[in-house]
């Protein structure tokens, strides 16, 4: 059996004219992909044979490859085809980080400092339990560069680099992806705050040391109190800020 007569057929079928096309294209190979009955790095059939297959235009293909490329399960390659992608982070992040932008969160960074408040101090916990030596070389080596760092800019991303190895020291890889688009948004917060908060970096410093201590010490319940309070300060930080800014 030749590709093309595997392709032709077996896999999609006419979806007809009744729905906006494009979309239900894009679902019904995005379905193809998640059940796993199009392999990561297969070729999927050209735009003619798709267009032959789901009964629709060129346009409509189109259309539909550009929303699976959108979302990172297919990548166009010019000259060579069309083929499936390996599933990565980056695209889950990516989406979540334009949902905040999209409903204006990004503007609201008492927002952003409540979110972490719910999911942060449970993350420090389960990494007080599960972390291992190497995630405690890499937490204390970030909070060496943040005690000698003397830039604003780099303190904001050093900072949020703390927080994304606490949540890797939870073992569980969900907890990064839950909080990469959420920390994305706090070095452009957190510049703010170190402007209008004289104190703010030495206090991030500060916690950042209790948070560490605890870990290191397999004390969760601890590591949890210890990120609650810091939280908490930074929540204050921000509405200093925020009134500071107001003025």
């Amino acid at each position: 059996m030749t590709t093309d007569n595997f392709w032709m057929g077996t896999i999609f079928s006419s979806i007809g004219n009744k729905e906006l096309l494009s979309k239900k294209v894009a679902s019904k190979i995005e379905e193809a992909i998640r059940l796993k009955r199009i392999a990561q790095g297969e070729k999927l059939p050209t735009e003619l044979e798709l267009c032959a297959q789901f009964n629709v235009s060129r346009t409509a293909i189109r259309e539909a490859l550009r929303m699976l490329s959108a979302k990172g399960l297919i990548s166009i390659q010019k000259g060579k085809g069309i083929f499936v992608m390996p599933p990565s982070s980056d695209h889950v992040i990516s989406s979540m980080k334009y949902y905040l932008f999209a409903n204006g969160h990004v503007d609201d960074p008492l927002t952003v400092l409540e979110a972490r408040l719910i999911i942060e101090p449970t993350i420090a916990e389960y990494a007080a339990i599960y972390h291992d030596d190497n995630d405690i070389i890499a937490l204390q080596e970030n909070y060496e560069d943040m005690k000698k760092n003397t830039d604003k800019e780099r303190h904001a991303h050093l900072d949020i680099d703390f927080h994304h190895l606490i949540a890797e020291s939870t073992k569980n890889p969900i907890m990064p992806l839950i909080l990469n688009p959420i920390h994305s948004l706090m070095p452009k917060i957190k510049s703010k705050i170190m402007a209008a908060v004289p104190n703010a970096k030495e206090a991030a410093i500060v916690w950042h040391l209790k948070i560490l201590e605890a870990i290191k010490s397999s004390d969760p319940v601890l590591a949890r109190e210890m990120m609650k309070q810091h939280l908490l300060v930074a929540k204050e930080h921000t509405e200093l800020m925020l009134k500071e800014n107001a003025q």
